[in-house]
């Protein structure tokens, strides 16, 4: 079956739907979500009982960059800055130096055991190097695990911001591998040019987008997600067209934009958790499509080889050489090592040397995919298992509430009180998002007139008004009343 104008629709809902009803009970048995989703493309495909043809890397590619935007995207909003910055040295280190030390060794042991030459040796080393964020944020998230100390932060941390220095590298041993007379110091200022330009484009973009969102007034609370998806896709192909990290950029701009005050936040948050796992079945299921599983086949025996050195080797050697110089525990540091996924990511970065023509793209590419699966398969359906095993996992009844997961959920506070706002206060003709409330109270409700008013970000405080506040304990309400007596300077990142 081929996919034309008139049945895209069809299909697309249909393998939706099956992803979504399926992906509900898949962890009774213990099968990662994602994996299913794959294992469901797969079977729509060509080789599959759907029959479906679809042999076009250039969509693939496509749909993968407008998938990985929202998933970055929606993990950086729910990358808690206070959870982060006391690990934020560790994550950095391994989403760079890691990243690159985990492509020599793999693109080291690639040269040594096939017939690839060493630039496309390490290009499939790149192209694997980094955790996947799809799958770190999903897997770990689905299965409500909870780590000791900053276990958590400092892995949702590193899926989310190595994808770029992936890429970069990606990028930088393809080019070598199409053009022979390169040098490898030519590609060092690509790497630089990269993240110094992707990171200062995402804090700049998140500034801004700050002030769109807080300023603009739109009048439609529906808009304002909207607003945020454009503003996205604006701080990728900027940073993009100027020849920065547009990944990084996006990633950046959404840790910034999740820390701070902003109208109808928890409507945006909740609609790009939504997103991000329409665009992962989406992406998964594409990449399923997009794969001949007989083509595979001829590979498995390499593929597995390549994949455990990964796993076991790789791995762990770049984790505990980047985590040398901080103060860890070992059984956390072998815990990071273990919780590498691969998932859709890597398959995207193949999808690089099939449109550049490379002589071994296929071969590569079938390899990277193998990969993929056996990382998600081995690795994420022993998460918990091994947690537990090396005694990293949180007891049931110690799991830690979010305040993201308390927004989302809109869970209840454990006290109310009523504050009056008198003529001279300082809160007086201010908006809620501009009072720098803190993230453990929230106003509930206004009574103004003798109405009940239900707030917004953008509803502004007046004389004689009377604030229901919400508070997670009563201590809280002295910070509530400095917010609304005084002005409070917004914490900066």
């Amino acid at each position: 079956m081929n996919i034309t104008t008139e049945n895209i629709l069809l299909i697309g809902s249909i393998l939706l739907f099956i992803s979504v009803v399926a992906g509900k009970s898949s962890y009774k048995f213990g099968v990662p979500t994602l994996l299913l989703f794959l294992g469901i493309g797969m079977l729509a495909g060509t080789d599959g009982i759907g029959g479906i043809y679809f042999d076009n890397p250039k969509i693939a590619q496509f749909i993968g960059i407008v998938s990985l935007n929202f998933i970055l995207f929606s993990g950086g909003l729910e990358t808690q800055w206070k959870s982060v910055k006391p690990i934020l040295k560790e994550g950095i280190v391994l989403s760079t130096l890691g990243v690159l030390l985990t492509a020599i060794t793999l693109g080291t042991f690639v040269w040594s055991v096939t017939d690839f030459t060493i630039y496309e040796s390490m290009l499939l080393g790149s192209i694997v190097s980094s955790t996947d964020a799809a799958a770190v944020f999903s897997i770990l998230r689905s299965k409500s695990l909870a780590l000791k100390k900053n276990i958590r932060p400092t892995l949702e941390l590193e899926s989310g911001s190595n994808d770029p220095m992936a890429y970069v590298l990606t990028i930088a041993c393809l080019s070598l591998v199409v053009n022979q007379d390169k040098s490898l110091a030519s590609v060092v200022p690509l790497f630089f040019q990269q993240m110094l330009i992707g990171s200062v484009c995402g804090f700049a973009f998140g500034k801004l987008s700050k002030l769109i969102i807080n300023k603009i007034k739109l009048g439609i609370d529906g808009l304002y997600p909207v607003l945020v998806i454009s503003l996205m896709f604006i701080t990728f192909s900027a940073t993009d067209f100027i020849g920065g990290n547009g990944f990084l950029a996006i990633y950046i701009c959404a840790v910034f934009l999740g820390n701070q005050d902003l109208i109808n936040k928890k409507t945006i948050l909740k609609m790009f958790d939504g997103l991000a796992w329409l665009m992962q079945i989406v992406l998964f299921l594409t990449l399923g499509l997009l794969v001949f599983p007989s083509e595979i086949i001829p590979y498995m025996g390499i593929g597995l080889l390549i994949s455990l050195f990964l796993i076991l080797i790789a791995r762990p050697v770049s984790v505990f050489i980047s985590l040398m110089f901080f103060k860890m525990k070992l059984r956390r540091r072998f815990y990071i090592s273990w919780v590498g996924l691969r998932g859709a990511v890597p398959i995207v970065f193949a999808t690089y040397p099939l449109l550049a023509g490379i002589d071994k793209a296929n071969m590569i590419f079938n390899i990277v995919f193998f990969i993929s699966v056996t990382s998600v398969l081995i690795q994420g359906t022993t998460l918990s298992v091994v947690a537990k095993w090396l005694n990293v996992a949180l007891p049931e009844e110690k799991k830690r509430i979010t305040e993201i997961d308390k927004l989302i959920l809109n869970m209840p506070k454990s006290f109310l009180e009523e504050v009056k706002i008198p003529p001279d206060s300082f809160s007086v003709d201010k908006r809620i998002v501009d009072l720098n409330f803190p993230s453990s109270a929230f106003i509930a409700m206004i009574k103004r007139n003798g109405e009940f008013i239900r707030p917004g970000g953008s509803t502004e405080i007046k004389t004689n008004d009377i604030l229901v506040v919400l508070a997670d304990k009563e201590t809280d309400f002295s910070e509530v009343n400095d917010c609304l007596n005084k002005p409070i300077k917004a914490i900066k990142m």
